[in-house]
């Protein structure tokens, strides 16, 4: 065996007393150990977050966006759609008329994001999870049907086995002057719900109807849209498919993928993540700290020892590389056992969701946590790291002794 391993080992393992730098030593290992499955049990559960918002984004949002770059429409031609759906990796494409609307039912009124979709939406059976009553219905014999977020539902007290209450949208006509005493003075389309869907408080105001009748109700001309919502097949790159469809739509128009539209979300998770990564950090730091005071403490109880391990012969590289193999084996022990455990506590969570959210409106029951390669080295790189720094000086101080 190497000395200075030996030795180190034979300090730190030493049953035959127990002396306050040992405890200190125990009680730095503990300190880093705490800390380092705190960090990554953290990280993990801002992983989680990240991917539920995505799975969350998925249940309603189009993999592809098309918008346009100035103002709120555009003109989608029949040419510009072919081009799109001949564009590979393309599954479905849906055009898009949204906008702000007044809903009305019976004697309640709500202010409410109006979709208008055509029929193909409902092929990328995106709500088929998150439906709660009546069915997804668009479109049947002539009939116009909307269907309507939870919270819209809940506002309005819309009942989708009524079928003779419809659901009123007024949209300002353009060039009117505003006033709610003009009846003039609004566009007015009557639906009948058909179904209920709840995905999350982002997407409570939203009512889903045919293109048709929100391009009547906003006065848009029969090719204009505000969007153009694209469906990729399944193990498409996102990347290539992006650049391929901005090349077919030029320069006024902008391509966006899911993540681009919630861009500002991710971004808001992964500054929280860094400050509470860096908080957490503190803590390992703190208990590397007293990794230093032991270490520096042990040096003056061992000077006598190293005065002898000189006389033996020992160099200065030698004696600084047992202190350095004492704080290793202080700090390496704690990590890994804070490893085994963030991981152990993370696994246990994905499988078993110990944890609860403690909510019951939450949409799932229990925190998520999604385990991250990158961050599990990242703790360990971190730990080794502080390590050295707080090992080094008490380890060239014991060198330095003569």
């Amino acid at each position: 065996m190497n000395l200075p391993v030996w030795i180190a080992r034979r300090y730190f393992f030493s049953r035959k007393k127990r002396s306050f730098i040992s405890w200190l030593s125990i009680l730095s290992m503990l300190g880093v150990g705490v800390g380092t499955m705190a960090l990554v049990v953290v990280l993990s559960v801002f992983n989680g977050m990240e991917e539920l918002n995505r799975q969350i984004f998925k249940t309603f949002e189009s993999d592809m966006t098309v918008s346009p770059k100035q103002g709120k429409r555009f003109l989608a031609t029949p040419s510009l759609l072919t081009r799109l759906r001949q564009t590979a990796g393309v599954n479905l494409l849906t055009p898009v008329a949204q906008d702000n609307a007044l809903a009305r039912y019976g004697a309640s009124q709500t202010v409410v994001r109006l979709k208008g979709v055509d029929d193909n939406y409902l092929q990328r059976r995106q709500l088929d999870s998150s439906l709660l009553e009546g069915k997804l219905l668009l479109r049947r014999e002539g009939v116009n049907y909307a269907i309507v977020a939870d919270g819209v539902r809940n506002d309005l007290t819309i009942s989708p086995v009524d079928i003779l209450t419809p659901l009123e949208i007024l949209y300002p006509q353009s060039g009117q002057a505003f006033s709610v005493l003009n009846p003039d003075a609004f566009n007015r389309e009557a639906l009948t719900v058909s179904g209920i869907f709840f995905i999350e408080s982002k997407y409570d105001n939203f009512v889903l109807a045919p293109i048709s009748s929100a391009r009547t109700l906003f006065g848009y001309k029969p090719d204009e849209v505000t969007s153009l919502e694209i469906q990729l097949q399944p193990g498409t790159d996102e990347n290539k498919a992006k650049q391929a469809l901005q090349d077919v739509v030029g320069a006024n128009l902008t391509v966006q993928s899911r993540d681009d539209l919630n861009v500002d979300l991710y971004r808001a998770i992964r500054v929280e993540k860094l400050f509470v990564a860096l908080t957490l950090s503190f803590i390992i730091l703190v208990a590397s700290i007293n990794i230093f005071f032991s270490l520096s403490m042990l040096v003056i109880e061992k000077k006598a020892d190293i005065q002898i391990l000189y006389a033996l012969g020992a160099t200065r590289p030698m004696v600084r590389r047992i202190f350095l193999t004492e704080g290793a084996i202080i700090a390496l022990t704690g990590a890994f056992a804070g490893l085994v455990l963030g991981v152990g506590i993370c696994l246990a969570q994905e499988s078993y969701g110990f944890i609860r959210m403690g909510t019951v409106s939450s949409i799932i029951d229990a925190y998520p946590v999604r385990l991250d390669a990158s961050d599990i080295l990242l703790t360990g790189v971190l730990t080794i790291l502080m390590t050295i720094l707080t090992s080094w000086f008490p380890a060239q101080r014991a060198a330095n002794i003569r």
